[in-house]
């Protein structure tokens, strides 16, 4: 169900940025400077070093030297996202929040343009999202998030509103785009700790009582590195995002009310218990074909898999083959 929230009437309130750094020395500074020259008058930022093994915190402390206005956590040792974030969370004073990466970056006037759509919106919607440019490495440009034409204008819809069928059942959504109502967060608990990654779990929790606001603008800077994240997904064996993913899936279905949430659903299981064949984490197979027969028909395509899971077969190989002839690149 759909609620809105208290909201006080503010036309700039507070936003708390919370930069989590780890092992980012080559970015950090462009992250964190990012924040500083944005437009929007009313910031505090919240940078969280999670144990880095590199000269980021060195790099941090100087930066705070010249900016002592900025609060910096530093973690004694690395204990995940999703930690690292609460400890800044814990901080914050902002009646909104971003999480971001000490690796990707904000346009100067990202900030106003959230403030400005959430101030043009219902309080039933607790998190704005855009579109993202991606970078490399090197900060040069290799693409878009979303899909555009020439002219810049959006190839398919991105959905918007009431979306929480579309958020159980694949990533819509480009996480480092969002501005979050700090009340959907606190009604949360912050990120759940238990969990290797943040933001499907947020999606689900959130998406069930609260409305996405999608803003047609390039907002956000991302970029995309080899040790990235996400990279942890295509890790073989003893894969604590694919552990994590069958938890969340779960939670999903715990939460859901309809068949066709429960479909929805099925096509995140049957995407993550193909994804766990070709990791070669088989136990997992069996366990999101268990969860998957509660949610859906079954298919001949997934009695197939399942079976594979259960003779063991070597899929990984063959996968790392296919995955680099198809997106030119290795995992």
């Amino acid at each position: 169900m759909i609620k809105p929230l208290e909201v006080p009437l503010n036309p700039n309130p507070l936003v708390s940025v919370i930069c989590l750094s780890f092992n980012h020395e080559k970015f950090v500074l462009e992250s964190l400077h990012s924040v500083m020259a944005q437009s929007y008058p009313n910031i505090e930022l919240i940078v969280v070093d999670d144990g880095s093994k590199d000269k980021s915190p060195e790099i941090i402390e100087r930066f705070v030297e010249d900016y002592p206005q900025v609060k910096f956590k530093r973690l004694s040792r690395n204990r995940g996202n999703c930690a690292a974030f609460n400890a800044g969370f814990r901080e914050a004073k902002g009646a909104y929040i971003i999480d971001l990466a000490a690796d990707d970056k904000l346009f100067p006037h990202t900030i106003s343009t959230q403030i400005q759509a959430f101030n043009s919106i219902s309080t039933e919607f607790g998190v704005v999202f855009s579109d993202a440019e991606l970078i490399d490495e090197k900060s040069d440009k290799i693409g878009n998030f979303y899909k555009r034409n020439h002219k810049g204008k959006l190839i398919a819809e991105v959905p918007s509103g009431e979306i929480y069928r579309q958020l159980i059942r694949k990533m819509v959504i480009c996480s480092p785009t969002m501005m979050m109502r700090k009340k959907v967060l606190d009604e949360l608990g912050g990120y759940d700790e238990s969990l290797s990654y943040e933001d499907y779990d947020f999606w689900v929790r959130s998406g069930r009582n609260y409305k996405y606001h999608f803003i047609d603008e390039v907002l956000v800077q991302k970029r995309v590195i080899s040790n990235s994240s996400t990279s942890h997904f295509y890790q073989k064996k003893n894969n604590r995002h694919l552990h994590s993913t069958l938890r969340v899936c779960y939670k999903a279905f715990d939460l859901n009310k309809t068949k066709t949430e429960n479909q929805a659903l099925a096509v995140s299981i049957r995407y993550h218990m193909k994804l766990s064949l070709f990791t070669e984490n088989f136990p997992l197979v069996i366990k999101f074909f268990k969860l998957l027969k509660q949610t859906d028909k079954l298919k001949i395509s997934d009695r197939i898999i399942l079976f594979l899971g259960r003779m063991r077969f070597p899929a990984n190989g063959p996968y790392r083959i296919y995955f680099r002839l198809k997106y030119g690149k290795r995992i």
